[in-house]
Order: C-alpha cells, then sequence, then structure tokens
C-alpha cells in the first residue's frame, strides 16, 4: 500500500480489516513518518522541474490545436 500503491481497500480486505480503520492508520503513519515521498536528489529534483515544465508547454500547446481546430471546423460550415 505504502510501497506497492496497492489500493487501501484490497490491502483492509488481504488483512481483515475496514478500509476506514486502515485509511485511519495510515493517515497516522504519514504524519509520524513525513508523508509517503521519499526526499529527492538534485538531480531528480532538477529532473522533475523539467518534466513539468514541460507537461505544462504541451498543455499550452494542446489548448491552442483545439482552438484552432474550433476556429477552421466553424469557418468550413
Amino acid at each position: 500500500m505504502i510501497d506497492t500503491s496497492k489500493p487501501i481497500k484490497d490491502v483492509a480486505t488481504a488483512y481483515g480489516v475496514g478500509p476506514e480503520t486502515l485509511r485511519n492508520r495510515l493517515g497516522k503513519y504519514r504524519e509520524t513518518h513525513g508523508g509517503m515521498e521519499a526526499d529527492l536528489t538534485v538531480s531528480e529534483r532538477d529532473r522533475l522541474k523539467a518534466l513539468e515544465r514541460e507537461v505544462q508547454e504541451l498543455r499550452a500547446e494542446t489548448a491552442l490545436l483545439k482552438k484552432a481546430n474550433a476556429y477552421f471546423a466553424r469557418e468550413q460550415r
């Protein structure tokens, strides 16, 4: 669940506990252990920033292409 990204419901069923109980325990664990993400190295942080920048650019391009597509679709009628 923490390391394997399995759904809480599946893990709770496997261990014979309620999903809400497990969710509450998981929340307490994350509070005491600083969340579920490990600290990133400098190179990983740089790579993450670059990927986030690329995603932002691609989303902007997609929005522009959708607008252009809608414009030209209206123009052909």
